[in-house]
């Protein structure tokens, strides 16, 4: 009958907007996408967690962070073949690591004396590296940073092995006279994992400091030696989150949107009471 008709497309509306408003709070509480997983882990995993290849790291969560070419000068920058990486994070008391694992049909470790020489298979080495902000509370310009808000890299390389880099802008890059990090590669089955590590703390304002109640951002950089990448033509992220800090979307914020779930679900009580009740009559 048309009434029953009608106040059955009542009660679907009235179902579908109760399960909407209960929805919104769990939403909203979920990780951002940006977000890199960060594992809190106990001074005695340190070792383990320094291997790229230890069995610690298949039990920790990882995020798979877009990459794509960075704006650059050097010849082909667009041309770049990586286009995603996996990346996760743990620390100790006293250390951060950092894991980033992605695909290569080759293993490249030798380079050209000239960056800009003509490329052949295995003439420029792969390499990795992960962009902190000097300054943790800062969020510079994904490309290297500028002067005022410089950046600190870390690097590894299938031939060069590991530096420690600060930039002030493209272009700007500078090693530092003295490494402070530690970088271990393993090459298995077609796919690099490196991970970094370091104290969290650094002794000097252009090295990033990291605390445990301030969220730190960090960007990935990928070159495939093998397809001549090298400089400026890297396939890289967007700026990332390691959750250091509180949750942007603390209980506080959480309690509104349940409570308005809350009322918006004893609205739609309401309102269908009143229809059933209309349609009886």
């Amino acid at each position: 009958m048309p009434g029953e008709r009608g106040l059955g497309r009542k009660l679907i509306v009235a179902v579908a907007l109760v399960l909407a408003a209960a929805a919104v709070p769990l939403l909203v509480a979920g990780a951002p996408a940006d977000e890199i997983p960060l594992a809190q882990a106990t001074q005695s995993e340190a070792e383990s967690l320094a291997n790229p290849a230890a069995p610690v790291w298949d039990r920790l969560s990882v995020a798979t962070v877009a990459l794509t070419s960075a704006p650059s000068q050097v010849p082909d920058a667009n041309e770049t073949s990586v286009d995603r990486a996996n990346v996760q994070a743990a620390y100790t008391d006293q250390y951060l690591f950092v894991r980033v694992s992605w695909p290569d049909a080759t293993r490249d470790g030798n380079v050209t004396p000239s960056q800009y020489e003509t490329p052949t298979l295995n003439s420029y080495g792969d390499a990795v590296g992960v962009q902190f902000p000097a300054n943790a509370s800062q969020q510079p310009g994904i490309a290297m940073g500028s002067p005022q808000s410089p950046v600190n890299v870390w690097w590894w390389n299938g031939a060069m092995g590991r530096q420690e880099l600060l930039a002030a802008g493209p272009g700007s890059t500078t090693p530092f006279n003295e490494t402070r990090i530690a970088a271990n590669a393993t090459y298995s089955d077609g796919r690099w994992s490196v991970v970094f590590a370091r104290n969290l703390t650094a002794e000097r304002r252009d090295r990033v400091s990291v605390t445990t109640d301030q969220d730190v951002p960090i960007s990935i950089a990928v070159w495939n030696g093998s397809n001549a990448e090298r400089a400026g033509r890297k396939a890289v992220s967007e700026w990332q989150t390691l959750p250091f800090g509180p949750e942007p979307a603390g209980p506080p914020y959480r309690t509104v949107l349940w409570t308005i779930a809350g009322l918006a679900i004893a609205v739609v009580v309401v309102v269908t009471a009143i229809a059933v009740r209309r349609s009886e009559s």
